[in-house]
């Protein structure tokens, strides 16, 4: 059975055919008018203040606890709960008792990861479907689908190469999930050492290429799935093959 990743026990966010009528006059402005419409007149919008590197650690910390829940396939109504259930928390009056309640949480975690899975299952079917007809789309045995955005000119890599590439990666949904983009510097790894869609899929590259990778679950996280990634979900990568050979970069 897989941990539960709740970080806080309680998680607790009709006109005459004739003639039609004259149009009515506008009226004239007066200063009393022309005053009252500057005093009603919006207050100009402020920019927000920027937060501060504890402030951002912090909202952070909010995006590893949303992460954490993921498994439960909450509503928005239910969000708003867990909302309540923080607030309620932090003033010391919660509304149902932890120790009577908290034992539930694994029950639940596990019916809803079930919901969710075949969810995820059910929308990947169509959308791998999907990809498999695009132009150029390669389908492998393995279920990957390969295709080519940018044609490289060196030589492709071996399973057993470090490589260098930039990538981002998406759910079919469009959320990204990972980006060496947004992180400001390439990711160097064995190929050996990474997901099967990867391994499988880097090899078919020319380095100086782009290609997009889009990984079933079987040969990305499976069922389990990672943070942030729900079991049974299809990735989408599309990555830049850089460079091969060389050190991969310390962690």
């Amino acid at each position: 059975m897989r941990r539960l990743l709740v970080l806080i026990p309680a998680l607790v966010w009709a006109q005459n055919p004739a003639a039609p009528p004259a149009a009515p006059k506008p009226a004239a402005k007066t200063a009393a008018t022309s005053s009252a419409a500057k005093k009603t007149a919006p207050a100009p919008k402020t920019a927000p203040k920027p937060m501060t590197d504890e402030e951002k650690t912090i909202y952070a910390l909010g995006l590893s606890m949303y992460r954490s829940l993921t498994q439960f396939d909450l509503s928005p109504a239910e969000l708003d709960i867990v909302k309540k259930s923080l607030t309620d928390a932090a003033a010391g009056k919660p509304a149902v008792d932890i120790q009577t309640w908290g034992p539930k949480i694994q029950d639940l975690a596990t019916k809803r990861g079930a919901q969710a899975l075949t969810k995820q299952k059910t929308a990947s079917t169509t959308y791998l479907a999907k990809a498999a007809s695009q132009t150029g789309a390669q389908k492998s045995p393995s279920g990957l689908i390969y295709r080519e955005l940018v044609a490289g000119k060196g030589a492709s890599p071996k399973a057993t190469d470090i490589v260098k590439v930039n990538y981002k990666g998406d759910l079919i949904d469009g959320t990204e999930f990972d980006s060496s983009y947004k992180r400001g510097e390439p990711a160097q790894f064995p190929l050996s050492n990474v997901i099967k869609c990867w391994t499988e899929g880097v090899q078919k590259m020319k380095v100086g290429g782009k290609a997009q990778l889009v990984c079933p679950a079987d040969i990305a996280y499976g069922d389990s799935g990672r943070p942030g990634i729900p079991g049974g979900a299809t990735l989408v990568f599309e990555i830049e093959l850089l460079e091969i050979g060389g050190a991969p970069a310390a962690k």
